[in-house]
């Protein structure tokens, strides 16, 4: 069973909590997992800088952080979304908020499935995974970058 709660820590929220637990889903389907644990928590980029800055040591806002507590096979965990950075990054990228709320949630998901981005190939092998489940969300989408 996969089980994903939704927390808002703080900040404006723009996405739903159901479309928030659809997006950690997807992305655990992606990876043909047929068990999870896992927690979403939006927040702004106040907690993000902390989080940041107490557990990885990087005095800086993020848009998304995700601690593993399990194992790559049954994925469990936290994904803390900043969505203060991914209404920026929306503007940015010229896609909706929700979109890149959803991409976030996405990504901090398939690093709790095992995917990492420190190499280039490692990056552009996590996005092509992202793109596969954003287009499984939404019918029409566009990024810039």
């Amino acid at each position: 069973m996969i089980r994903v709660t939704v927390a808002r820590a703080e900040g404006k929220h723009t996405v739903s909590r159901e479309f928030a637990r659809r997006c950690a889903r997807a992305a655990i389907r992606s990876v043909r997992r047929r068990k999870a644990l896992l927690s979403v928590v939006l927040t702004g980029s106040r907690f993000s800088r902390r989080l940041n800055r107490e557990f990885l040591g990087h005095d800086c806002v993020t848009d998304v952080i995700a601690f593993p507590l399990g194992s790559p096979e049954t994925p469990e965990g936290e994904v803390y979304v900043n969505v203060e950075r991914a209404r920026s990054q929306a503007r940015e990228y010229g896609v909706t908020v929700r979109e890149e709320t959803a991409r976030l949630i996405v990504h901090g998901t398939l690093h709790l499935t095992g995917y990492d981005d420190r190499r280039a190939s490692d990056a552009l092998r996590m996005r092509k995974a992202e793109d596969r489940v954003l287009d499984s969300l939404f019918v029409k989408r566009k990024r810039k970058k």
